[in-house]
């Protein structure tokens, strides 16, 4: 994959606290290994009306951790299911030794979980089909290609 553009100044590379969390970015990247925690929408109020519809815009709203892309618009989601409160996400990696596999079901679940009506979140993990830059959506791509990666 080819690397994100460096814009001098943006974030410093770190701190005697370890790696600043938008470092290197484009200067128009908000959200980045934050898996967009900083542009997640606000709990429902209610519970919807189409749960498992509701689930998939809040994995909308959850950012592969290396670019800020969703998982949805990756195409790593492969299905979800809502049954008595529990969501169930079918979910993909890249790769099967991608180093951001634990940051990305953390970020699904702590994304879910901080909706009331979900009462717990299962990941099963799928690997066939293999994913493809096939699966991208045509959004991913055009944000991929605002970023200066081809897919």
């Amino acid at each position: 994959m080819t690397s994100l553009p460096v814009v001098s100044g943006v974030d410093s590379p770190g701190t005697a606290d370890g790696p600043r969390l938008n470092a290197g970015l484009p200067r128009h990247v908000t959200s980045h290994m934050s898996g967009g925690r900083d542009l997640w929408s606000d709990p429902m109020v209610e519970a919807p009306d189409d749960p498992e519809a509701a689930v998939w815009d809040c994995l909308q709203e959850v950012l592969d951790p290396e670019i800020p892309i969703s998982l949805v618009e990756l195409g790593l989601v492969y299905g979800v299911s809502f049954d008595e409160g529990e969501a169930t996400i079918r979910l993909t990696f890249t790769a099967t030794a991608c180093p951001c596999m634990e940051f990305i079901r953390e970020d699904i679940t702590d994304r879910l979980e901080q909706e009331s009506w979900v009462r717990g979140v299962r990941i099963e993990e799928v690997w066939d089909p293999p994913w493809t830059t096939d699966r991208i959506s045509d959004e991913g791509r055009r944000k991929l290609r605002e970023l200066g990666v081809g897919a």
